[in-house]
């Protein structure tokens, strides 16, 4: 088995179950966000020195989906389709989602997230990208 990476390091673990997203919460009104940034809260203005780095469990509420149908870029080929997830800690995500919407998904539904192959690297090793994909119960 090839050693696998994480394709954004910066933005998620490879481990978990489920994985986590990095994130980060402000001490002075306890304001939840992701992306991780270090500029200062958005919600009350508190200077970076009151945030926080946290992980944020991968799992939350399906909001809201759309497939697309064309697309021209690299790593993932269309039709696919993207959601918005209402994190159980905390704030509404957008992530690429296993599941077409043809396969029975529906605003409300538990979402989990998962790591999934997106090919290999020049060194060959594995590339993991985090997607979300409905829960079983």
């Amino acid at each position: 088995m090839p050693e696998q990476v994480v394709a954004q390091p910066g933005l998620y673990t490879g481990t978990g179950n489920p994985p986590s997203l990095k994130g980060g919460r402000c001490r002075k009104c306890g304001y939840v966000f992701f992306p991780p940034q270090q500029y200062g809260c958005e919600s009350c203005g508190a200077p970076r020195e009151q945030l926080d780095a946290v992980a944020l469990p991968g799992r939350g509420k399906l909001h809201s989906f759309a497939t697309v149908h064309l697309h021209q870029g690299k790593g993932i080929e269309a039709p696919f389709t993207v959601g918005v997830i209402l994190l159980d800690d905390g704030p509404a995500i957008r992530s690429t989602l296993t599941s077409r919407t043809g396969e029975g998904l529906q605003a409300g539904d538990r979402m989990n997230a998962t790591m999934v192959s997106q090919g290999h690297d020049e060194q060959g090793r594995e590339v993991m990208e985090l997607r979300f994909e409905k829960s079983a119960r």
